[in-house]
C-alpha cells in the first residue's frame, strides 16, 4: 500500500482477487488444511481492505470482491475454498454497510466457469482434459461457452466506474454462464 501511494499519490479502487480451489474438504481435510485454505483465499482481503481503507476514505473509492460460485452452489471436496468465498459475499456486505459513511462502494464479482491458467491446470489433472472441458461446456446454456476473463474484468470496470456510482452492496454472479444480478 505504502508504495502505490508513493507512486500514484492516491487509491481509488481496490480488487480483491487471489485464491485458488485447493480441494480442502471435510473427508480429505484436516483442521490445519482447512484454516490454511482460508488464510490463502480469505484473509488477504480483509487485510487489503484493512490497509487500503485509509487512502479510500480519502478518495471516496470503492472496492470490488471477487469471489466464486462455489460461494453459492457448493462443489464438493472443497470446504476451505466455498468457507472463504461465502465469507466474501458477507464481507462485502457488511464493509458496504460499514463503509456507507465515507461514501465507499463495495460489490462483489462471483464468476463461474472461466478460463484461466489455474483452470487450464485444473482441467489437465483429468486423462482426456479436452474431454472434461467439453462436458462441462455443454452444460453451459448461454452460448455453450466458458466466461472469459475480458467478461469478469468488463463487468469490474463497470463497478468501479462512475455509471456505477450508485450502486453498492450487490453481487454480480455468473451461473452456468448467465448473468445474474443479486441486489441485497
Amino acid at each position: 500500500m505504502e508504495q502505490t501511494l508513493r507512486e500514484f499519490g492516491r487509491l481509488d479502487v481496490l480488487v480483491n482477487n487471489a485464491g485458488v480451489n485447493d480441494k480442502v474438504g471435510l473427508e480429505q481435510g484436516t483442521p490445519q488444511a482447512y484454516e490454511g485454505s482460508l488464510k490463502r483465499n480469505l484473509f488477504h482481503y480483509y487485510n487489503m481492505a484493512h490497509y487500503a481503507l485509509p487512502a479510500l476514505k480519502k478518495s471516496r473509492g470503492c472496492i470490488v470482491n471477487i469471489a466464486s460460485k462455489v460461494a453459492v452452489t457448493g462443489q464438493g471436496g472443497t470446504s476451505g475454498y466455498a468457507s472463504a468465498k461465502g465469507a466474501i459475499l458477507g464481507l462485502t456486505r457488511e464493509w458496504a454497510v460499514e463503509l456507507l459513511p465515507y461514501n465507499i462502494r463495495v460489490n462483489s464479482v462471483v464468476p463461474a466457469e472461466v478460463t484461466t491458467p489455474l483452470y487450464q491446470q485444473w482441467l489437465s489433472t483429468f486423462p482426456n482434459p479436452e474431454r472434461k472441458l467439453q462436458e462441462i461446456v455443454a452444460k453451459i446454456p448461454l452460448g455453450n461457452r466458458m466466461t472469459q476473463p475480458e467478461e469478469i474484468a468488463a463487468t469490474v470496470l463497470f463497478l468501479i466506474s462512475a455509471k456505477a456510482s450508485h450502486i453498492t452492496d450487490s453481487t454480480f454472479l455468473w451461473t452456468a454462464g448467465t448473468s445474474i444480478w443479486i441486489a441485497h
